[in-house]
This record gives C-alpha cells, structure tokens and sequence, in this order.
C-alpha cells in the first residue's frame, strides 16, 4: 500500500503549538523590556527568571536575543549585562545628544521668565492671562503654555466678569516639586512686599496733578 497520498505537511495541532510558542516568547520580552524599564538597577537573570517563571538559562538566552534585534534595528538604546545583571541603557554611538541633554539640562530648567511667571501663579492665583502680563510688564502667553506643559500649572476656573477669561492655578506636581504640602507653606511675601500705607503714599507722590 502507498503511502504517497499522505501528506507531509504539519497538521492543525503543530500549527497551534508553534502560535502558542511565539505568543509566549512575544509575551516574555515584553516582560522583560517593561521590568528594565522601570528597574533602578541592573536585574539580575535569576530575578528575571523567578518573574517570568521560566529557567535562567532561558531568561539569559532571550536577553541575548532581544540585545541583538535592539543592535540590529539601530535603537537608541540598549539591553546590556552590567554588574551580574541585565538593564536597559543609552547606545554609546549617541552619547553626544545624551551628554549634551545633561549638561545643558534644557528640559528640566526653567528660564527666569518662567520662574517669574510661575512664582505670580503661585502667590496670586487664581489669575488669568491677562493679569499675569500685566503683572510681569510682557505677554505671558508663551511661558505661561510652557508651565502647563511641564504640568505645574493648569486651569482651574474662569472668571465671573466680562469674557469670562481662563483662571490658572498650580497643581499637586507643583507642590510635589518643591516638596510641600500645602500652599499656605510658601515662604511669607510679607519681608519683600512693601507695606498698604507705603504702596499708598508711593502712589499719592507719583500720581499725576491736574489742572484747576
């Protein structure tokens, strides 16, 4: 009897395997990528291992892989062994940007204007646009979309007059970055402000004479 009529080809429960196998490993990197991307410190494979439940031989195979397509796909970044473990760190071939990033620290500094406007914010609020340049003497706009990006600033209102103009305030990361817990612990204003009755002779001297 012949056996050409039978086919060679893997049958439905081969084919079911082999999608399970992927799904798994394709699960397992990306365990892998999100615990070294939140890792303070290299994570060592038997740590790894535990995690994923699976051997340390295996975890330190699919390490090799995923360091492998990163080279190979040209990331920016890298998986490395470092200090008996595996972490996630910048390419050494675009360490210039890096250095650059940090020394200039362009994205965590915050220009004078923006201190200024940001200090009005927090000392004043609820203020608007338009109060916040009228304060500072200049358009407050650009610095003001600034704080509400970096996400120290945000609308809290709007006001109850004509046009009912947009009311900011700062938010819990404003207070989480300078560590306090509420507003009323910013330092007093009270050393660098003058007093009401020296604000009103002040404007008394300066206020132009009319004539009779």
């Amino acid at each position: 009897m012949s056996d050409c009529g039978q086919s060679s080809e893997p049958g439905p429960g081969t084919e079911a395997q082999s999608g399970e196998h992927a799904t798994r490993a394709r699960v397992a990197e990306a365990a892998v990528e999100a615990v070294l991307t939140v890792a303070s410190e290299p994570v060592s494979a038997r740590l790894l291992a535990e995690l994923l439940e699976m051997s340390v031989e295996r975890v330190e195979t699919l390490c090799r892989e995923l360091a492998a397509s990163y080279e190979e796909e040209g990331r920016g970044f890298s998986l490395a062994r470092v200090a008996g473990g595996y972490r996630l760190q910048s390419h050494g071939a675009y360490a210039g940007y890096v250095e650059r990033f940090v020394l200039d620290g362009a994205p965590s500094k915050l220009s004078a204007a923006a201190l200024e406007t940001l200090a009005v914010v927090a000392y004043k609020q609820p203020v608007s646009r338009a109060q916040l340049s009228a304060i500072r003497g200049v358009n407050a706009d650009g610095v003001l979309r600034l704080l509400v990006a970096r996400g120290y600033v945000a609308e809290v209102g709007r006001d109850r007059g004509p046009g009912q103009a947009v009311l900011f305030g700062t938010t819990q990361g404003f207070l989480e970055k300078l560590g306090l817990d509420t507003l009323s612990d910013l330092p007093p204003l009270s050393g660098f402000v003058p007093s009401a009755d020296t604000v009103e002779m002040l404007e008394r001297a300066l206020r132009p004479e009319t004539g009779t």
